[in-house]
């Protein structure tokens, strides 16, 4: 039988993948993070998202982030909890972690489909692909 880890040891690992989360939005958005920074991760215990962004953060960061570091993955409770701690203008998105594996991420299809058209239409690569002379390549 495996032995289950102290409060303790749980709690720690949930701050230390929420200090991850947060320090990997500072690298992409080039926003400071941390204690009083516009990009915080919140104490354990408080109410709202597991991510603090703060003004300038939240408008180039529009995500409320919920981060689960645990052995069970409980992806509909999770999403649940990511939905209830929605900001108004953001979308909701849920970051999870099991030991030895890396951090997952999920969002609604929808919000990825539109993310990832716009990642196309910025390469300029959407208008190839929309007007279907891709083929020409294959």
């Amino acid at each position: 039988m495996k032995k289950r880890i102290s409060v303790a040891s749980a709690k720690a690992k949930g701050r230390e993948l929420q200090k991850w989360t947060a320090q990997k939005i500072s690298d992409i958005t080039g926003i400071k993070c941390g204690k009083d920074e516009l990009i915080e991760s919140r104490e354990m215990g408080q109410s709202g998202a597991d991510i603090k962004l703060i003004g300038i953060a939240q408008k180039v960061f529009p995500f409320s982030v919920e981060a689960k570091r645990c052995e069970k993955i409980k992806l509909s409770k999770f999403i649940e909890q990511a939905k209830s701690n929605q900001k108004e203008g953001t979308d909701w998105l849920l970051i999870t972690r099991r030991s030895n594996e890396k951090a997952v991420i999920s969002i609604d299809a929808e919000v990825f489909f539109k993310l990832y058209e716009k990642i196309i239409d910025s390469k300029n690569e959407g208008k190839i692909f929309k007007n279907n002379s891709y083929r020409k390549e294959l």
